[in-house]
């Protein structure tokens, strides 16, 4: 219990439950539907920060477990009328599984190859779902409103949503926390300096790797739940779009990979610039084009991220930036 003495991670959590507050106290959907987004982006940076950031594995195709996690929570809920939390866990579960799995193969993998490979996963999946007669084919599924019924109407079920992802959230920042602080996470940024130096030294570097990849789907795969059931309809093109994937490596990449703070610092401020460029009609289309660039100006100029600059600069922050 050490670990949670430090000032930085109360800190941390102290303002992510103000920004989970804000639509609470204020009762403003809009407030709500903001807060979502946000808290969405944090929650699947932060995933797959767990791969990225303390390996060092760039996983292009991680949006594949938010589908898998996805699909399998709805057909649950549509098929067999599971409530959505329990749903939404087999989501998680079906997502970790499914990493396991192929852990075993792709990680052997390493740089540009892995990545490709990961997004060839990606794709391989949303066409083998696209095939699937009792996932909907192409068009996917979608909910009658009497499944909402049992949380009380569609209002109250989009209020549940924001409740269960809030409290995710939380979870996974503590699982990073406890996972960078722990032996197992120092074990996975040895990997990332120096992978064969590490092996050398006794590290289980496939076992290591396997065990964070599977930690790094689960969380993605509830947070593909809890965003269709709250949407109401399930489709492929939805489902495993890439783009989330490199804006979630851009989040991270902005806030500081390897860290706890750096993917909610940079969900904040991303979500800002999203903002800004969605109601600028001449620039709404270029979204992806520019979220590209932006990833290319981080890696050149400020590789370390926002959080790891005022690190490196700023010595005394250090206790109050993790």
């Amino acid at each position: 219990m050490a670990r949670f003495r430090s000032p930085s991670f109360w800190l941390l959590m102290a303002f992510v439950v103000g920004i989970i507050l804000w639509p609470i106290v204020t009762r403003s959907p809009y407030a709500r539907e903001q807060a979502f987004v946000l808290l969405m982006y944090m929650a699947l940076a932060s995933s797959l920060n767990i791969i990225l950031g303390y390996t060092g594995y760039v996983c292009f195709g991680h949006i594949v477990f938010f589908g898998i996690g996805g699909y399998t929570s709805f057909y649950l809920i549509h098929r067999y009328h599971w409530h959505m939390i329990p749903a939404a866990i087999a989501g998680g579960i079906a997502a970790a599984l499914v990493a396991f799995l192929l852990g075993a193969a792709i990680l052997r993998l390493r740089g540009a190859y892995f990545a490709i490979a990961t997004i060839g996963v990606n794709e391989a999946v949303k066409s083998l779902v696209r095939n699937l007669p009792f996932l909907g084919e192409s068009t996917g599924m979608y909910f009658d409103f009497k499944v909402y019924e049992l949380y009380g109407g569609p209002g109250k079920a989009l209020w549940l949503s924001y409740y269960c992802l809030a409290f995710l959230v939380l979870i996974i920042l503590v699982v990073s926390y406890i996972v960078r602080s722990s032996k197992f996470g120092l074990g996975l940024m040895s990997i990332r300096e120096d992978e064969d130096a590490a092996t050398i030294l006794g590290i289980d570097s496939a076992r290591y790797k396997t065990w964070a990849f599977t930690l790094s789907a689960f969380f993605p795969g509830i947070v593909g739940a809890i965003f269709f059931f709250k949407n109401g309809n399930i489709e492929p093109s939805d489902a495993f779009k890439l783009f989330l994937s490199i804006e979630s490596i851009v989040i991270i990449m902005l806030g500081g990979f390897g860290t706890v703070s750096g993917p909610v610092v940079g969900a904040i401020v991303y979500e800002r610039l999203r903002g800004l460029l969605l109601v600028n009609p001449l620039l709404k289309n270029l979204h992806l084009a520019l979220s590209g660039v932006f990833l290319l100006i981080i890696v050149l100029f400020i590789s370390v991220g926002i959080v790891g600059f005022f690190r490196q600069r700023f010595p005394a922050l250090r206790r109050y930036l993790i």
